[in-house]
C-alpha cells in the first residue's frame, strides 16, 4: 500500500506504507488497519506536526550518533542503521506542510 498526501497548493507526496505510517505515527494520527487508511491535517494542527516531525529527526540522529560511539568504544562494527534516515523521507512531507501553513490548506490521504 502506498501512502498518497495531497494538498491544494503543493503536488502531492507518496510514501510506501511503512514509511507513511511512520511519519503519521510521529505526527500523532491514527495508523490502525482501516482508521489510518484516509485522514486530514488541518492547518491548525500543521506546526504541532512540524515539530514533532523536527523533533523525531533530532532524536533518530541523536541515537545514531550515541550507537556509534558505544561501539567505537567497545571496539566493535557500528550498528546497522537505515540507510535512508528519517530525515530524507520525512522531506518533502515537512516542505509540504510548511507550503500548506503558509497557504492555510489542509493535507488529506486516503480520500
Amino acid at each position: 500500500m502506498l501512502y498518497k498526501f495531497k494538498s491544494k497548493v503543493t503536488g502531492d507526496v507518496i510514501m510506501l506504507q511503512p514509511n507513511g505510517r511512520q511519519v503519521l505515527e510521529i505526527i500523532g494520527k491514527d495508523t490502525q488497519i482501516g482508521s489510518g487508511d484516509k485522514g486530514i491535517i488541518l492547518p491548525e494542527q500543521i506546526p504541532a506536526a512540524i515539530a514533532a516531525l523536527e523533533a523525531a529527526i533530532v532524536k533518530e540522529e541523536a541515537d545514531r550518533k550515541a550507537a556509534a560511539a558505544q561501539a567505537l568504544a567497545r571496539n566493535e562494527p557500528e550498528p546497522y542503521a537505515e540507510a535512508i534516515a528519517l530525515r530524507q523521507r520525512a522531506k518533502p512531507f515537512i516542505d509540504m506542510l510548511r507550503r500548506c501553513e503558509k497557504a492555510g490548506k489542509e493535507i488529506v490521504w486516503g480520500v
